[in-house]
């Protein structure tokens, strides 16, 4: 299984930025995803997830009603649509597969593929 995460790139407070996380391989058809980021000097951090349906999702309340995570299943390809950035929203951000698929895991050790990162500046 292998995660491309793309989208990244500098934008401006209060911009929006979509980044995207195409699956491929054997990913199976009932997975969850999730997005975590890493900000310079900073642990790893939980920012909202999936569930395979689309019926749960998750999110971090630093990020609650500015981000969404749209999915298309058919593509295997998960969004991270990113709302009112702010310059703390700076961090590379990994997209992540769980096969446990019912939930929207915010737990890093749920999931067991990742994306390489894709990073996300966010200037004043």
């Amino acid at each position: 299984v292998q995660l491309q995460a793309s989208g990244g790139g500098l934008v401006q407070a209060g911009g929006s930025l979509r980044l995207s996380c195409a699956a491929s391989g054997r990913t199976g058809s009932s997975n969850a995803m999730g997005w975590f980021r890493r900000a310079p000097g900073k642990e790893r951090e939980f920012v909202g997830a999936i569930n395979w349906t689309g019926s749960n999702t998750h999110y971090a309340d630093s990020v609650k009603g500015r981000f969404t995570i749209p999915r298309d299943n058919a593509k295997k390809t998960v969004y991270l649509q990113m709302d009112s950035l702010k310059p703390e929203d700076t961090a590379v951000y990994y997209c992540a597969l769980s096969s446990s698929g019912n939930y929207a895991w915010a737990d890093g050790y749920r999931y067991r593929y990742w994306g390489q990162g894709t990073l996300v500046t966010v200037s004043s």
